[in-house]
């Protein structure tokens, strides 16, 4: 009885930080440069609460966990993902594209490629008075190559490395002034490293599967489109485990659980110079200037990251999101998801509710997924994603068929 009660205590005072109360006009989201980057990009992800660093593998895993690859049953694939962004707002040329594709030369290693592209149409551009410097396009793209190997039957690993482009100005003056700065593109490299666990175990109506994955995504560089403001890069740590249950010969369900973290640190943060712990909670004062969070190296602000918030052990604890999602799967051909993905409110306060479906057919995929978020007025409900896949080996086999008939 004296254990348990003890056990009860620790467990109350591990969850009380996490209930303490904030300033109702608080808060304090990380920003970073090149968001896209921090958006999921295939149906199937989406669909299953933005989560997918413990799901089985799929074409997509080079966002989630590329360490997965080696567990594909495929040789090689390639797909494409498609997302008209925030319609919600009434606009209708922001849009992101992914493709990505795999190739396994053997039963414990494989290589990846993906391209990421990211457009937000035509935007005016204006200075600090509001005078109009002209029409840009802005974009963005990333590139990355990676390469996954089993360690072990169950235990793979991964390693990606990353090239990120990011142009919001198209090179335009900050202002009508002719001596004015101009802006340029800003470029910088990133890895992720990944670990992947998948171990089969036997039940009476067939193998059910336990699975675990880590991520360590865009750990690299950061974005300067000034040569004097740098801005990180959305540096994450993705952590999550799955398991798959058969019900018999065809009927199977998937459920997964992941937690994700940036790796970034907050511009209001106890850390800073100006930083008042008997005021936490002042905006004005507590907080980097723009050139003390610029001279922050990515390795620090990693570290950094864990510690930094006004609000203590509290705000950091609501600084980690989460995605719940279960998958159910016909004959691994027919497939229906749906997941819940949950940022606090202090933090961005993004809550999603995305259900889709798939169709796997031999040699072509086919994923869809429609989001709800929670609050009428986000600018993320309704969003669509599209993603369609090709099997190569399977392709390549069904022309070798027809030539030999």
């Amino acid at each position: 009885m004296k254990k348990t009660f003890l056990v009860i205590v620790a467990t109350m005072l591990a969850v009380m930080p996490a209930l303490a109360a904030f300033p109702d006009d608080y808060n304090n989201p990380i920003i970073t440069g090149q968001p896209s980057l921090s958006i999921t990009p295939d149906a199937r992800g989406a669909a299953m609460g933005d989560a997918g660093v413990a799901t089985n593998p799929d074409m997509n895993s080079q966002y989630w966990n590329p360490a997965k690859y080696a567990f594909m049953d495929m040789r090689g694939g390639i797909n494409a993902s498609y997302t008209p962004w925030l319609r919600k707002l009434g606009v209708s040329d922001i849009d992101l594209a992914y493709i990505s594709g795999f190739y396994k030369w053997d039963d414990v290693q494989a290589v990846a490629m993906s391209l990421t592209y990211f457009t937000m149409g035509e935007v005016q551009m204006t200075d600090q008075e509001a005078r109009l410097l002209g029409n840009a396009h802005p974009h963005e793209f990333s590139l990355d190559a990676s390469y996954s190997r089993k360690l072990h039957e169950y235990v793979s690993m991964g390693v990606a490395l990353r090239l990120i482009y990011s142009d919001l100005t198209n090179g335009m003056k900050a202002s009508t002034d002719n001596n004015a700065e101009i802006y340029h593109a800003a470029v910088t490299a990133a890895a992720d490293v990944s670990v992947y666990y998948k171990q089969p175990i036997s039940l009476p109506m067939g193998d059910s599967y336990i699975s675990a994955g880590l991520n360590l995504q865009n750990l690299g560089g950061k974005l300067s489109y000034n040569d004097r403001t740098k801005n990180f890069i959305p540096a994450t740590l993705r952590i999550g485990a799955a398991y798959e249950l058969p019900f018999d010969n065809y009927n199977r369900i998937q459920v997964t659980l992941e937690a994700r973290k940036l790796l970034v640190p907050s511009k209001k943060s106890k850390f800073a110079p100006s930083f008042d712990p008997n005021d936490p909670y002042n905006s004005t004062t507590n907080q980097y200037s723009t050139e003390e969070y610029s001279d922050l190296t990515s390795v620090k602000g990693i570290f950094q990251s864990f510690a930094d918030a006004p609000g203590g052990s509290a705000e950091e604890f609501k600084e980690v999101g989460w995605g719940l999602g279960l998958e159910y799967s016909y004959n691994r051909q027919f497939f229906g998801r749906v997941g819940y993905s949950h940022e606090d409110f202090i933090k961005g306060n993004r809550r999603l509710i995305q259900v889709g479906a798939g169709f796997h057919l031999s040699i072509f995929m086919l994923d869809f997924t429609y989001t709800i978020a929670t609050a009428p007025t986000n600018p993320l409900d309704q969003t669509m994603r599209f993603t369609l896949g090709f099997d190569l080996a399977g392709i390549k086999d069904l022309v070798n068929n027809r030539k030999n008939k």
